[in-house]
């Protein structure tokens, strides 16, 4: 444990109201807070060394997850998350820092955005949607059929649909991994293009989901017009998590948001088209950083 500078390149612990909460700092340039999905997806799939070239990344390991402590209340809220987030910049004494989020975590930044106005030079919302509850739900259902339409003859594509299914039966982390290997396939728009790739990625895939979480439904699309930070939206053509549907609704509602949609993306486009979701955040933050 990294018990020098905050921002020290290394693990690093801070206590917020008596629960621990882990980060990882590693690279150079603006800071940059990264949360990761799920909720309960460990920090280190969404690791971005391209993007350590040009600013400091900060990994937070979200409460309830990896090494960071369980809430003992359960209450696993995007506030709480935002709010965890928060006294990590406060710790680090960022004074202007980015927020990346992915999938879940695009809705902690939404929600950051929305709690501390004013504090982000900018959101980056990688794969997100503005709700979680059973319209996010239902899409991703009819998502997955379209996922296993495009593949019909292959079988690893025509499991990870059947894996879909069978995610809802999932009680403790061996059975989330095992559901979650399967369902690979739909995460990327063409799999099997860098599927040597995902093999070397795959291997720090780790989840962990708090038994004693209490059931949590969110909503802001009727308060996403009130977001004044810059946003970059980012997401896949072929996203069955959170497709395009949800990322234009965002670009449409936060005033002066950019969008960027893959060619053919799925999921994890920090993985599948590296070079391209670089570039997209190298601009956003050349654009707006002071």
């Amino acid at each position: 444990m990294n018990q020098s500078h905050p921002l020290a390149v290394g693990e690093h612990e801070v206590f917020i109201d008596g629960v621990r909460q882990v980060y990882h700092v590693a690279g150079n340039g603006p800071v940059c807070l990264v949360h990761s999905g799920g909720p309960g997806f460990h920090w280190k799939y969404l690791q971005m060394p391209e993007l350590e070239k040009t600013m400091t990344m900060v990994y937070l390991e979200p409460v309830g997850t990896g090494k960071s402590d369980m809430l003992p209340d359960g209450n696993y809220s995007m506030p709480r998350y935002a709010f965890f987030a928060h006294k990590v910049a406060e710790h680090i004494g960022a004074q202007k820092y980015y927020f990346l989020g992915h999938a879940h975590g695009g809705g902690v930044g939404i929600q950051y955005a929305l709690d501390y106005p004013g504090e982000l030079s900018g959101l980056i919302l990688q794969s997100s949607a503005p709700t979680m509850g059973m319209d996010l739900y239902m899409e991703q259902f009819k998502q997955i059929e379209s996922f296993a339409q495009r593949w019909p003859d292959n079988a690893e594509a025509q499991d990870a649909k059947q894996a879909m299914m069978d995610s809802k039966n999932v009680r403790d982390k061996e059975s989330a991994l095992a559901v979650l290997h399967r369902l690979l396939p739909a995460y990327f728009g063409n799999y099997w293009k860098v599927k040597e790739k995902v093999g070397e990625w795959k291997v720090v895939l780790d989840f962990f989901g708090d038994p004693n979480r209490l059931p949590y439904e969110w909503d802001v699309r009727d308060i996403l017009h009130t977001i004044t930070t810059p946003t970059l939206i980012l997401v896949g053509e072929y996203d069955v998590n959170c497709g395009p549907r949800w990322s234009k609704e965002l670009a449409e509602k936060i005033p002066g948001s950019r969008l960027v949609i893959f060619e053919e993306g799925g999921h994890m486009e920090h993985v599948e088209h590296t070079e391209q979701f670089t570039q997209a955040v190298n601009e956003f933050v050349a654009q707006t950083k002071l």
